[in-house]
């Protein structure tokens, strides 16, 4: 039976857990563009996504899975402008969006990435 590793554990998540060759993130928020564009809080995630896969020996090309959530559904084109180019052609992992509201209400988005080691 594959070791479960659980890294950045608090009260009620994992930042990240690591089963056999397949790591579930929990969603990432924007860090440094809280209350910015669609655009910025876009490459805000997904920069913070790429570091978490290159800290742990994966890259964006090994995504599996990612799950998008947009606090306004008229941002999905703003927000998909930057995804096409951050995703890696040939690549691109199965991904479903939603309109939801967030946490905080300077959230634009979230997402949740699935990935393999």
């Amino acid at each position: 039976m594959a070791e479960i590793k659980r890294i950045g554990v608090a009260a009620r998540y994992s930042d990240l857990v690591i089963h056999g060759n397949t790591a579930y993130f929990s969603g990432y928020v924007p860090e440094t563009s809280i209350g910015q564009s669609v655009t910025e809080q876009t490459r805000d995630v997904l920069a913070q996504i790429e570091q978490s896969l290159t800290e742990i020996g994966s890259d964006k090309s090994k995504l599996l899975q990612a799950t998008i959530w947009l606090t306004d559904m008229a941002s999905y084109d703003e927000m998909n402008a930057v995804w096409d180019t951050w995703v890696v052609p040939g690549h691109t992992p199965a991904r479903a969006c939603v309109q939801a509201r967030l946490a905080d209400p300077d959230y634009a988005l979230e997402i949740q990435v699935t990935a393999a080691l």
